[in-house]
């Protein structure tokens, strides 16, 4: 798995696909980050594909965090997971700002 949580605030990269393939392995590292950190700063930029089994992820580690009184902020969003909270209408559940990066030019 390719993420890090360096940072005080815990903050965590992940760079591999949000699928049911990866969904495992994903829950452990994102419950791993909520028991370890009282905020969390979840970077998405790099995540290239996400289907419901990571936005099911996402919402439990924000449920999880409002239940343990924590924060867990989404701070970049990739293109794909932008689009596919779009299509289930849920971006105000998680209550940030849906942050794009701009595309490289070719």
């Amino acid at each position: 798995m390719n993420a890090s949580a360096s940072s005080p605030a815990g903050r965590l990269t992940l760079e591999q696909d949000m699928t049911i393939y990866h969904a495992e392995a994903l829950k452990a590292e994102l419950m791993g980050n909520v028991e370890q950190n009282q905020v969390i700063e979840l970077d998405l930029s790099r995540v290239a594909e996400i289907d419901t089994s990571g936005i099911q992820l996402l919402m439990l580690a924000k449920r999880e965090c409002q239940k343990q009184e924590k924060t867990l902020r989404i701070v970049a969003h990739s293109p794909r997971v932008h689009e596919l909270m779009d299509f289930f209408n849920i971006a105000g559940f998680f209550g940030d700002p849906l942050v794009i990066p701009a595309r490289d030019s070719a």
